[in-house]
């Protein structure tokens, strides 16, 4: 995403945004309507250029460090090679799109995606879930939005 200037790498932890929202698995609160004014106040959207295997500690180091807002993303599937029909399983550049498309920015979204040779692929696969959360109106709404397009996890 960076080389066709679609986000910023940051390497130093020091000079990373300090405010917006950090794209977190793990968060347990859904990005959605309900943070549309942050980022349109100049707020940033965060990602992690890490390995699942890392997404653990990566998450807990910047939470310690930053003091960016964690959300997760409703499940969309993922069409990237490595991930292809894992729910969840997004690249950066999957994650970026869906955020963006949550936050009313579909051509942005696209724009995102389209120099990657699965982007046509990604929206195919999750046009019907990403037109009904582009059109929730609050965060709670899309929370069960998600359920009518896959399975709900069962609680442990």
């Amino acid at each position: 995403m960076e080389r066709f200037g679609h986000c910023r790498m940051h390497t130093d932890i020091r000079r990373s945004p300090k405010r917006g929202i950090l794209l977190d698995p793990l968060a347990g609160r859904l990005l959605g309507p309900d943070d549309r004014s942050g980022i349109e106040r100049g707020g940033a959207l965060v990602g992690l250029d890490c390995s699942w295997k890392q997404i653990d500690e990566s998450i807990e180091y910047l939470n310690k460090q930053t003091r960016l807002n964690g959300r997760t993303l409703p499940v969309v599937l993922a069409a990237n090679p490595v991930s292809w029909g894992k729910p969840g399983r997004l690249s950066n550049a999957e994650a970026f799109a869906v955020s963006l498309v949550l936050l009313g920015r579909w051509e942005q979204a696209r724009r995102i995606m389209q120099p990657f040779n699965y982007s046509d692929q990604f929206f195919q696969l999750n046009e019907q879930p990403l037109e009904a959360y582009s059109n929730a109106s609050t965060n709670e709404q899309l929370a069960e939005l998600q359920w009518e397009f896959f399975d709900k996890p069962d609680s442990e």
